[in-house]
C-alpha cells in the first residue's frame, strides 16, 4: 500500500492543532489561577509536553496500540528504539505513515496528562508533580489507552465506543484529578477564601484556542478526510455552541448575570461532552447534548463546595461529569444511520439499553482504575519526596517558592518590566543611580501595590 498523501496531510495538520491545545490549556488554566500562581499552572501542561512525549515515543505508543493483551499492547512491536520509515510502516489502511500516528496520539497522551494540573493549583511542588506526570502516564494513561482504542478490554471486548476520548482522556483524567485533591487537601483559607480568576481575557483566549484545535482532536480521529470526518467537524461545532448557550443560561437565572468565565468553561464543557460522541451521533442530538452538558457542567462545579473537595479549576465538574455525560449519550442516541460502529441503536432512539449498558461499564471501568492508581501514586509522594509545598509558600506565592519568578513583575526597582528570576537576582541590572533631586521638588508618585488577583 502506498502512503496517501490527502490522509497524511490531513493527520498532520491535526496533530499540531491537538499539540497546540496544551498551551491553549495552559493560557485558560493560568487565566483561571491567582496571579502569583499562574506560572507554576503553566508549567505543569508546559512540562507535560516535554515529558509524556519523551515516554510515548519510548514505550507509550507500544503499550497503548500494541496488538493483543486484554491491559497493554505488544511491548516490543513499536518500542521506540526502533525505527519506522519503510514503505510497509503505514498504519492500517489509512495510508498514513506511523510516525504520524504516533505523533498524533502522542498530543492526546500530553493533554490528558496537562488536564489533571487545574485540580491541583497553588499547592502542589513541581518535582511531585513530575513525578506523579511519569507514573501515571505510565500506569494509567497507557493501559487505558490500549483497552479503550487498542482493541484491548473496553473497545474489544465489551464493546463500549469512544471516539475522541470521553473516556480514555477526560473521564481518565478527572478521576485521577479527584483522587489527587483529596491526598492534598485543600488550599490554606478554602473554602472561606476561594481565589477568582486574575486574567479574564487568558481564560477566553485559552478556551478559543481549545476550541480552534479540537477539531484536530475530533475531526482528526476519524484518520482519512471523509464524511464522518465532516460530521464530527460539525457536530464538534454546535454542541460546544449550545454549551456555551446552556452555562450561561444556568447563570443568568442562577446569579442574575452571565459572565465571559462562564461561557469560556462551557464551550470547554461541551467540547469534552462532545468527544467521545461525534462520529456516532447526528448534529441534532449534538446540540442537545451541548446544551445539556453545559448546563449541567455548570451545576456541577457547585458540588466541591457541598462536598468538600477543592478541585480548584474544575476539573471534576467540567471534566469528569461532561466526560461520562458524552460517553452515556452516545447510549441514549447513538445510531447505525450515521456510524458502522454503532451495532446497535441507542435507547432514546430506537434500540434498547444494550448500547447503554456498555458504555456505562466502560466509563466504570476507567473511573475506578484511574481513581485507585492516582490516589496510590499521589499518597506514595506525598509520604516521600512530599507533594505538598508548605503553608507560608502557598500563601506568599508558589511561582516564586517554586520556580523564582513570577508573571507579573511591578517592582519599582525594575522599572514594572524585569523578568522573573532576572529581575529577583538583580541580573541585567545596569541602569545607573537616579540623579539626587532638588528636596524641593514634589515626590514621586508611590506605585499602586493593588494587582489583579
Amino acid at each position: 500500500m502506498e502512503i496517501d498523501t490527502g490522509n497524511t496531510a490531513w493527520l498532520l495538520v491535526s496533530t499540531a492543532l491537538v499539540l497546540l491545545m496544551t498551551p491553549g490549556l495552559a493560557l485558560f488554566y493560568g487565566g483561571l489561577n491567582r496571579s502569583k500562581g499562574m506560572l507554576n499552572m503553566m508549567m505543569m501542561s508546559f512540562s507535560s509536553i516535554g515529558l509524556v512525549s519523551i515516554l510515548w515515543l519510548f514505550y507509550g505508543f507500544t503499550v497503548a496500540f500494541g496488538e493483543g493483551g486484554k491491559f497493554i499492547g505488544d511491548l516490543g512491536q513499536y518500542l521506540g528504539t526502533k525505527t519506522f520509515v519503510g514503505e510497509s510502516d503505514l498504519w492500517g489502511e489509512t495510508g498514513i505513515p506511523l510516525y504520524v500516528f504516533i505523533a498524533f496520539q502522542m498530543m492526546f497522551a500530553v493533554i490528558t496528562v496537562a488536564l489533571i494540573s487545574g485540580a491541583l493549583s497553588d499547592r502542589t511542588k513541581f518535582a511531585g508533580w513530575l513525578v506523579f506526570a511519569a507514573g501515571w502516564a505510565t500506569l494509567v494513561y497507557f493501559p487505558v489507552a490500549h483497552m479503550v482504542w487498542g482493541g484491548g478490554l473496553i473497545g474489544g471486548d465489551i464493546g463500549a465506543l469512544d471516539f475522541a476520548g470521553g473516556t480514555a482522556v477526560h473521564i481518565n483524567a478527572g478521576a485521577a484529578a479527584l483522587a489527587l485533591v483529596l491526598v492534598l487537601g485543600k488550599r490554606v483559607g478554602w473554602p472561606r477564601e476561594s481565589p477568582k480568576p486574575h486574567n479574564i481575557p487568558l481564560v477566553a483566549l485559552g478556551a478559543g484556542l481549545l476550541w480552534f484545535g479540537w477539531f484536530g482532536f475530533n475531526a482528526g480521529s476519524e484518520l482519512t478526510a471523509d464524511g464522518v470526518t465532516a460530521l464530527a467537524f460539525m457536530n464538534t461545532q454546535v454542541a460546544t455552541a449550545a454549551a456555551l448557550l446552556g452555562w450561561i443560561v444556568v447563570e443568568w437565572v442562577r446569579d442574575g448575570r452571565p459572565t465571559l468565565v462562564g461561557a469560556s468553561s462551557g464551550a470547554v464543557a461541551g467540547l469534552v461532552a462532545i468527544t467521545p460522541a461525534c462520529a456516532f451521533i447526528t448534529p441534532a442530538a449534538a446540540v442537545l447534548l451541548g446544551l445539556v452538558a453545559g448546563a449541567v457542567c455548570a451545576l456541577a462545579v457547585g458540588l466541591k463546595y457541598r462536598l468538600g473537595y477543592d478541585d480548584s479549576l474544575d476539573v471534576v465538574g467540567v471534566h469528569f461529569v461532561g466526560g461520562w455525560i458524552g460517553c452515556l449519550w452516545i447510549g441514549l442516541f447513538g445510531t447505525a444511520s450515521v456510524s458502522s460502529l454503532v451495532a446497535s441503536d441507542g435507547l432514546l432512539v430506537g434500540g434498547d439499553a444494550t448500547l447503554l449498558g456498555k458504555q456505562a461499564l466502560g466509563a466504570l471501568i476507567v473511573t475506578v482504575y484511574s481513581f485507585v492508581i492516582a490516589y496510590a501514586l499521589g499518597f506514595a509522594i506525598d509520604k516521600t519526596i512530599g507533594f505538598r509545598i508548605s503553608a507560608e509558600a502557598e500563601v506568599d506565592g508558589i511561582d516564586v517558592a517554586e520556580h523564582a519568578e513570577s508573571a507579573y513583575d511591578l517592582s519599582p526597582s525594575t522599572g514594572g518590566s524585569g523578568g522573573g528570576a532576572f529581575a529577583m537576582a538583580g541580573i541585567g541590572a545596569t541602569r545607573p543611580a537616579p540623579e539626587p533631586t532638588d528636596a524641593a521638588e514634589e515626590p514621586a508618585e508611590p506605585v499602586s501595590e493593588k494587582v489583579a488577583g
